[in-house]
C-alpha cells in the first residue's frame, strides 16, 4: 500500500463520526466477519485507524474500494448524460486498451496533478474514477469525478464534475474516442441506470401500427360488467397510447422532468403582462419516484388526456428531461470542441 493510499484512508476513517464507524465498515462488506470483530471501537480514532491499516494492507483491500464501492451503489450522487458527436472513420474500432492509454495520456498532458484509475464493469461500461490536482497540489481523493462510457456508443455519463474540470475531460473523451465534439444531452437524474436506460432505449417499446390491437391492461378491477363493457373501448384505447407515449413494462426509474419557459405572455384578459416587450419567464418541474409510471397511469386511467402532449411524450422519445421553450422552439445544445493542437 502506497503513501497515498495510506492517507487516503486515515483521512475517510477521521471523518467518519465513531458511532458511525461500526456500520460504515459493515456497509463498505469488504471486512469478513473475522475482521469486523477483531476491531474494537471503544478504542481511540488513532487506533481504530492504525488496525484498519493493517488489516487492509495485508489483505489488498484499499485498491479494489476505489471502484467497486460506487460500481456496486450507482444510484447516489447526481449523474448528468453528455453525447458524442462527429465520430471519426475509426470511432467504432477503438478498444479498451487503446481508449486506456490515450485517456490517460491526453488528461495527463491537459492537467500535471491528475490520478486516474480505469475499470470495464461486467455490462461492458467502462468506469473512469478522476481525482484531480492542480499545479501546486496533489489530486484530492476524497472528491474524485466518476465517468460511465460505453465503447463503441456515443453516451457518456458524468458525476461530480466542476466547470473548470469540464473543458479538461471533454477535450480528453473527444480525442480518446475518436470523435469531434461532445454536447449535453440534457438528462440527469440520481439513478444511472435510469438514464443510462432511457438514452440507450433499453426498455420496451411500444410502436403505433396502421391497425393496432390494444394491449391488455393489467390489474383490472371489473366492478360493473355493463360500465365495463361500455367503456372497454375507450379504456384500451388510453392505455395503446399512452404505451405508445412511455413505452410497455418496467420503465426507467427517472424522477423528475423540467421545463423552463422564455415565451411572449399571451392572455387576452391581462393586458399588463401581454403587452410586456419582455420574455415570460417559469420553470416548471415535474417529480416523483417513478416519473414515467406516473405519467403512463395518468393517461392511461384517463386523469390525463391523450394522445399525449408532445411535451411529456418527448421524454422518453427525445431521452431528455431538461426543456428550454422558447418562441422559436427549443435552442441548439451546446457543444465542446477539443483545441486543435
Amino acid at each position: 500500500m502506497d503513501n497515498t493510499v495510506k492517507r487516503l484512508l486515515e483521512r475517510l476513517v477521521r471523518r467518519i463520526p465513531s458511532r458511525m464507524l461500526k456500520t460504515t465498515l459493515d456497509k463498505w462488506s469488504r471486512l469478513t466477519a473475522t475482521q469486523r470483530q477483531s476491531i474494537d471501537y471503544t478504542e481511540s480514532k488513532w487506533a481504530l485507524t492504525e488496525k484498519l491499516l493493517a488489516i487492509c494492507e495485508v489483505f489488498m483491500l484499499v485498491s479494489p474500494w476505489f471502484h467497486t464501492d460506487v460500481i456496486e451503489n450507482p444510484n447516489l450522487g447526481m449523474w448528468y448524460a453528455f453525447q458524442l458527436m462527429d465520430p471519426q472513420d475509426d470511432a467504432h474500432s477503438v478498444e479498451l486498451t487503446q481508449f486506456k492509454e490515450q485517456f490517460k495520456s491526453h488528461l495527463s498532458e491537459l492537467i500535471r496533478h491528475v490520478s486516474i484509475k480505469i475499470k470495464k464493469h461486467t455490462d461492458e461500461a467502462v468506469w473512469i474514477r478522476i481525482a484531480w490536482g492542480d499545479t501546486f497540489s496533489r489530486p484530492n481523493h476524497l472528491k474524485p469525478t466518476y465517468v460511465v462510457h460505453y465503447l463503441q456508443t456515443p453516451y457518456v455519463f458524468l458525476s461530480s464534475l466542476t466547470s473548470k474540470q469540464k473543458p479538461l475531460l471533454s477535450q480528453a473523451l473527444v480525442l480518446s474516442t475518436r470523435y469531434q465534439a461532445i454536447k449535453d444531452a440534457n438528462l440527469s437524474g440520481r439513478k444511472l441506470t435510469a438514464i443510462r436506460d432511457l438514452l440507450m432505449k433499453q426498455y420496451l417499446q411500444v410502436f403505433p401500427t396502421k391497425f393496432p390491437s390494444p394491449l391488455a391492461e393489467r390489474n383490472r378491477v371489473v366492478s360493473n360488467l355493463h360500465i365495463e363493457k361500455e367503456q372497454a373501448g375507450s379504456a384500451a384505447n388510453r392505455h395503446q397510447m399512452a404505451c405508445e407515449a412511455f413505452g410497455d413494462g418496467l420503465l426507467p426509474q427517472l424522477q423528475s422532468a423540467v421545463y423552463k419557459l422564455e415565451t411572449k405572455f399571451r392572455d387576452h384578459t391581462n393586458k399588463t403582462m401581454t403587452e410586456r416587450d419582455e420574455a415570460f419567464r417559469c420553470v416548471v418541474k415535474f417529480a416523483s419516484t417513478n416519473l414515467l409510471e406516473s405519467l403512463r397511469h395518468s393517461a392511461s386511467s384517463g386523469v390525463a388526456s391523450t394522445p399525449v402532449t408532445p411535451l411529456l411524450s418527448s421524454v422518453p422519445l427525445k431521452g431528455k428531461n431538461y426543456f428550454v421553450i422558447t418562441d422559436n422552439g427549443p435552442g441548439p445544445s451546446s457543444q465542446m470542441k477539443p483545441s486543435q493542437k
